[in-house]
Parts: structure tokens; sequence; C-alpha cells
């Protein structure tokens, strides 16, 4: 910027907004492929699907590409339904948004003053700390223990002035998963002065049966939000869909401030098409189980400790300057996280791919390495 443009920003742009770290997504292969002139690049950065989109949401999407020119249902009542029905809820307390980061945004919109205390782990999902600094509320960010949330510690944090708090879980960039048993102690601290808002993006890589019940919450009557995504598992994190519930109280506050037309009119066919697509689901978790494995061995064959996972990510320290790895693998075409702006200065987080996808990852990491 000139210095003009510098001094506006001063002058016009509230304090509090210049002080929020702006989010970087992972490396775009496009981006990849203008810069270093490469074509055959594998990214695993941004913990997409790496088997694509649920093949019933594109027909869905082909079906309806030419009704393009109708403005999307406002309300998204079809896909609101299809929510309500998959997670057992009263339509009037599903929440939609553009992703779950427009909900994570609008909740902090329609709670949170000046003053107000927002409580997060650290480090976990940064759009926690960009929407408390954005409505210029005071951060209360609580270290993780042992890469996992410390829950009991985040209890503690809570004061009369606490009107958030956004858990993460399983947690984002450690991939460690939260107990039931653990969940129920926080909530039993919490009072209904405070919203939680459990952020469960990687609700549906857990396999065993031991992802925590917190919809028992809300149909206690509990102040909590419940968010998960249409990114990840069903593969259409291009079409931005978030989804979950709440209160009915705080869908009508969000309601009142969301954009008229928040999701678009593709996005809601798909998202309801991917929601009855059992057979994509079922090969994309034999794909990320099959991939941790593969990951695991072969990290522990390189001598190099990761944390176990819940997600289809992994957290591994290479034992080298994170940023400085990043860099290698970019250039032999594979883009990956590092952990650097999270703390972890020796440590990559790597999107489970394809077993192709994930030999050549390992295979350009044994290079760098050597």
């Amino acid at each position: 910027m000139s210095e003009q443009e510098v001094d506006f920003s001063k002058r016009l742009v509230r304090p509090n907004v210049l002080t929020v770290r702006p989010y970087k997504p992972g490396k775009p292969i496009e981006e990849v492929q203008r810069e270093l002139g490469l074509t055959d690049i594998v990214k695993l950065a941004s913990n997409e699907n790496p088997l694509g989109a649920s093949k019933k949401a594109v027909e869905a999407i082909r079906r309806a590409a030419d009704s393009v020119y109708l403005y999307p249902d406002g309300g998204s009542f079809r896909l609101k339904e299809a929510v309500a029905e998959r997670l057992g809820a009263p339509l009037g307390n599903v929440l939609t948004g553009s992703g779950s980061c427009e909900l994570i945004e609008l909740i902090g919109k329609v709670l949170l003053a000046e003053g107000d205390e927002v409580i997060f782990a650290e480090p976990s999902f940064i759009m926690y700390r960009i929407v408390a600094a954005a409505c210029n509320a005071k951060i209360v960010a609580v270290p993780l223990k042992d890469y996992e949330l410390d829950l009991d510690a985040m209890a503690d944090a809570v004061t009369e002035r606490t009107k958030v708090v956004y858990i993460a879980n399983p947690n984002n960039p450690t991939g460690v998963l939260i107990g039931q048993a653990e969940i129920d102690r926080f909530m039993g601290r919490v009072t209904d002065n405070t919203v939680v808002v459990m952020d469960e993006a990687y609700y549906e890589y857990n396999v065993d049966g031991t992802f925590p019940d917190t919809m028992k919450f809300l149909r206690a009557g509990r102040n909590i939000a419940i968010l998960r995504t249409c990114s990840k598992i069903y593969g259409l994190a291009g079409l931005r869909i978030g989804y979950g519930v709440g209160p009915s109280w705080l869908v009508d506050a969000i309601d009142r401030i969301r954009r008229p037309f928040h999701v678009n009119r593709l996005a809601q066919i798909a998202a309801v098409a991917a929601f009855s697509d059992d057979e994509h689901i079922k090969m994309t978790l034999e794909t990320n189980e099959a991939g941790k494995e593969y990951l695991y061995r072969a990290f522990a064959e390189m001598g190099l400790e990761y944390v176990p996972t819940e997600t289809n990510f992994i957290l591994v320290d290479v034992g080298q300057d994170s940023d400085r790895l990043y860099d290698e693998l970019l250039r032999r075409g594979v883009i990956v996280r590092p952990m650097a702006p999270w703390g972890y200065k020796t440590k990559l987080r790597v999107t489970i791919g394809t077993q192709r996808q994930n030999e050549r990852f390992i295979a350009a990491l044994k290079q760098v390495l050597a």
C-alpha cells in the first residue's frame, strides 16, 4: 500500500480489525502451477476429500445447472429439512451457512459486544480468533495439554463476562478427539449465560463409535450450537456448505442479520444429494483408514513422531524447520501445511490422501530429509 493508503487504513478502519492476522488457506494447485511451472501436483494441505465430490452431488448439480439464473431458496428449506432428518432435530433448530466458517462468524456477530469474553483453545481453528478480534471481544486462549483440548482449564477460564466458548472436536490442527466424559464434565460446569459452540467439522471420520453425543445437550435445552460441514467427507469444499443446530432463539437471531441468499442454489441441491450418498462416505472412510495406517507406518520407519488422529489429516514432527521443508516439498509438487504459524516450528500437517498421493508425499519427504 502507498503511504496515503496506509494513512487511510489507520484513520478509517476499526483498530481491532487491524490487529487480525488474516486466514491463510492451503496453497491452491493453480498457484503452484503458475509460480513453479509444475503440472503434476499433489495437494495435501487443506483436508479436502482425495476421492473428490459425491457422485450423487455432482449429478444433482448437472441436472440443476440450467436453473442458476434463479435465486436460491433464501431459507434453504430442503437443505434444512435434510439436516433436521439427519441430526434428529426440529426444523426450527437447524442452521445453514456458506461453510461452517460463516456460521462461526454469524454466531460471533449476534452474540459478541465489545468487552465480552471469548474462550477457545490454542492452537486451534484460527477463525475463532479472527471472529473474536473483529467483534472487539476479549480473547481468552487456553493452551492445549499434550495436543488435546484442556476442557478443565477452559471451564476454569469462564467468567461472568464469557459469552462464547468455541470448541473444535476433533481439534484442528492436532486431530485429537475429546471424549464423552470430558464433554459432560465441561458442560456441567458452564452455565447457560455462555453459548458453547461445538465445531464438529470432522465428525464423520470417527469410525469406532466413540464420538461424544453433543445433541443431547441441545435436546435438554442447553445453549449449545453444533456445527458440521460438507467440505470434508462429502467433498463439496468448493461450494461452501456448513450446517448444524442450535437453540431456536439463536437461529432467529442469525436469520435477522445473515445475507438474504447466503447458501447458493447448487450448494443446497448438492448437499441434499450428498447426504444420501452412503457409498461415497463408505469409500472415503476406507481410503482414509488405509491411508492413515500407511502414513503411521511410514512415519514410524522414518523415526518421525506423529499425533494419532480422528480426522483426515495427521500432525507430524519432521524435526526440522517446517517452513523450509514446506518449500522443498512444494518444489517437488507436494503441497502440505507448515505449522509454524500455530506454534509448531518443526511440524507439518498433512491431509491423508489416496495411496498414490500418500506414497508421493512420503517419497518427497524422504528426499528432503536425506
